[in-house]
């Protein structure tokens, strides 16, 4: 039976099969977990809709985006609020589905071999986060932004846009030109795939929210801002960027002020250096 035959048929293809095969080979964790930095309890606190939450991923497709990228930043996703507050229709009924509890703080989120989709913000609890807030977004912008995400579950993950990345570690002139990266051609992608950090500079670019953009200064001192290539920007942008604002919750935050009455160690044990790894 050929491919085509048995896509007709509803059996996966051998193509569909194989990237499934790596796509979950890609999206294990190979990282062991460590102690958390962050104090989970406090940021779930503070965060609110629209936030964009980063996290240092432990899997093998983290390690490719951590060498491209030079950043440990290696997931974006964006916080949408208590479940119990959330109205959207598809939204609502993921919620629904999942049975999740009214106070569960939720984020949307692309992930490999998942799409777009809904998850409990306490899945990242044991992992390094960092929240980036965008500074002095407009209420009706960031309801905007919100419903661009929201609207999006779903979509299918754009997983040729992580070989596209790995490209980047081999010279351009020595690969044929069919394996090249197409990141930089305009209006290549299928529109109804996405990555988490292009999902959420599309949802911000939408509503004209900086992010890094160009800036270009003409004869007569005019600035004018050019939005930067989406499928460029990396979960490290946010952080980077001048118009979100970092806010951090590591441990001791409320008594840094005491740090010389915190304890330290001379040796490090061996757990915690296998843990850092």
């Amino acid at each position: 039976m050929s491919d085509s035959n048995a896509t007709r048929d509803n059996t996966p293809s051998l193509t569909a099969r194989l990237v499934d095969g790596v796509s979950d080979w890609l999206s294990r964790d190979v990282t062991p977990l460590g102690v958390p930095r962050t104090d989970f309890e406090r940021l779930c606190e503070h965060v609110r809709a629209g936030d964009v939450i980063l996290v240092e991923g432990r899997s093998r497709v983290a390690g490719i985006i951590q060498s491209v990228t030079l950043s440990a930043w290696t997931h974006a996703a964006l916080y949408i609020g208590r479940a119990g507050d959330v109205a959207h229709p598809g939204a609502r009924k993921a919620i629904d589905r999942a049975g999740w509890p009214d106070a569960t703080p939720l984020v949307l989120e692309a992930q490999l071999g998942e799409g777009v989709h809904l998850s409990s913000l306490a899945r990242y609890r044991r992992e390094h986060l960092r929240l980036c807030r965008p500074h002095d977004i407009a209420p009706i912008d960031r309801d905007r932004v919100l419903a661009y995400t929201l609207d999006r579950i779903g979509m299918a993950y754009d997983t040729r846009q992580i070989f596209d990345l790995l490209r980047f570690f081999f010279p351009y002139g020595l690969l044929p030109r069919h394996w090249r990266s197409t990141l930089f051609e305009a209006g290549h992608g299928e529109a109804a795939r996405a990555i988490c950090s292009t999902l959420l500079a599309n949802a911000f670019a939408s509503v004209r929210y900086p992010i890094l953009p160009v800036m270009h200064r003409g004869a007569d001192g005019q600035a004018t801002f050019y939005r930067s290539n989406a499928r460029l920007i990396t979960p490290r942008d946010f952080d980077h960027s001048p118009y979100f604002d970092v806010i951090k919750y590591p441990f001791f935050g409320d008594d840094i002020a005491r740090y010389r009455d915190m304890i330290w160690g001379e040796t490090r044990p061996k757990a915690a250096e296998r843990g850092a790894k």
